[in-house]
């Protein structure tokens, strides 16, 4: 498994990967290296601090920024279903509500985010920590189905713990595409129609005598419309173009 910890690696999951694939084949167990990647630790034994010596071989290195586990959930179920998120030093509480997450108009599983308080409720004190934990669910419910409608699977939750303070980037954190090249425009030769009614008697020659506006020089509004009308042309011609 060392041979694939290349020097320089980054584990980049999205959501849906981390749902699809990493927490479907942990609750599969047909992936043995799956562990060295996201190991098996109950995270409520431990401060969150304590938490990134922790992480798989696979992606431990120089990302400060979050970290990931599976947790065993049965022991939580043995003691009726509700688990105890109390650590040593503190305690995780849930913010906002539960919500599904979707992958192509499917119902993948649910995500949770919690924030870590030190000390005892209720005057526990808010740290900059917080966690997202994903559930997987059963079978493949209907996309208008509620959270009260699906059945989640509880053996295994994947957790993923963060600092506030240091994940200043999304959680899809993969390079971004390369931004376009902007094509410089030519420079256009002015416009004979930008000269106005009052411009075009300006520069006629000056004499004793005013002189007429010429019949063939434009009111203002039909100049500003044939202004226009030369502005947007089409910069390029596409179907002149060979890709």
């Amino acid at each position: 498994m060392e041979d694939n910890c290349l020097q320089g690696f980054r584990f980049f999951p999205t959501e849906e990967e981390l749902v699809c694939f990493y927490l479907k084949h942990k609750l599969q167990g047909d992936r043995e290296d799956i562990d060295a990647v996201i190991p098996v630790v109950n995270i409520y034994d431990h401060c969150p601090w304590d938490l990134p010596r922790l992480v798989g071989e696979l992606c431990r290195g120089d990302d400060p920024e979050e970290w990931f586990f599976f947790v065993d959930m049965q022991e939580n179920i043995s003691r009726g279903g509700r688990p105890n998120r109390l650590t040593p030093e503190g305690y995780w509480k849930a913010s906002g509500i539960p919500t599904l997450m979707y992958s192509n108009n499917e119902i993948i599983g649910l995500r949770r985010t919690m924030i870590f308080y030190r000390g005892r409720a209720p005057t526990g004190r808010k740290t900059e920590w917080k966690m997202i934990e994903y559930k997987a669910i059963l079978g493949q419910p209907p996309p208008t189905a509620t959270i009260s409608d699906v059945q989640l699977r509880h053996e295994f939750s994947l957790c993923r713990i963060y600092k506030t303070a240091r994940l200043d980037r999304g959680f899809d954190r993969r390079p971004p595409a390369p931004a376009a090249i902007a094509v410089p425009r030519a420079a256009e030769p002015p416009s004979p129609h930008l000269q106005t009614v009052p411009e075009a008697i300006a520069a006629q020659p000056s004499s004793s005598h005013p002189q007429a506006v010429p019949e063939s020089v434009e009111d203002s509004s039909s100049l500003q419309n044939n202004f226009w009308d030369d502005v947007c042309v089409p910069l390029w011609d596409w179907e002149g173009m060979d890709f």
